[in-house]
């Protein structure tokens, strides 16, 4: 890797560069050399490897927002839950890895996340689903410019859903007006508020 790339100054925005034809030890090399810079994110699949830097306030604020939300009506219902944040998955079996924004085990611990949730700000070369495709992730949220697109994995490939399988009972459109609300701390409270409604 082009060291330079290492020593530009991180900026307010997310970038992307995109690295083609690199073998899974070279991929583990730049990782390696990566290790020190904050808020660099890899994605690998079968040789195409997006190097996300930096992580934008855009996209930890969403990032925040989306997993208290989603938390809180996770308590509310009391539905068990165990999340396992950005917790590295994949492997050179596979062909694939990526560090997701959240994940979770509803019910019970288990190896592969049953939920996972990706904020996109920048897109990169690497077809995402197919590294959870691989993986065997039941679902996969993905929050861009403000709307929810959810996928199921069904007969081993990903569907576009209206409704959380895992969660039928989640009012998408509440989530997300709440999310899309200017203060973080409101929209918490009004989506707890909310749901308290519903139940009485």
């Amino acid at each position: 890797m082009n060291p330079q790339i290492l020593e530009k100054p991180l900026s307010n925005s997310s970038q992307c560069i995109t690295l083609y034809d690199v073998s899974w030890e070279r991929f583990e090399a730049i990782e390696s050399a990566l290790e020190g810079f904050a808020g660099v994110r890899l994605v690998y699949l079968d040789g195409i490897l997006d190097i996300m830097t930096p992580l934008s306030e855009e996209h930890e604020d969403g990032k925040s927002t989306i997993r208290k939300l989603l938390e809180v009506y996770l308590e509310e219902k009391s539905i068990r839950f165990y999340a396992r944040g950005s917790k590295t998955i994949g492997n050179i079996g596979l062909g694939g890895r990526k560090e997701p924004d959240e994940s979770y085990n509803l019910h019970s611990k288990k190896d592969i996340p049953d939920l996972v949730i990706e904020v996109v700000v920048t897109s990169g070369g690497v077809n995402v689903l197919e590294i959870y495709r691989r993986i065997q992730v039941p679902e996969v949220w993905f929050w861009r410019k403000g709307k929810l697109s959810l996928y199921c994995l069904r007969e081993q490939q990903y569907e576009q859903v209206e409704q959380s399988e895992l969660l039928p009972e989640l009012d998408l459109a509440l989530l997300v007006r709440c999310a899309n609300m200017p203060d973080q701390y409101d929209a918490i409270l009004e989506f707890r508020n909310a749901l308290r409604q519903q139940q009485t």
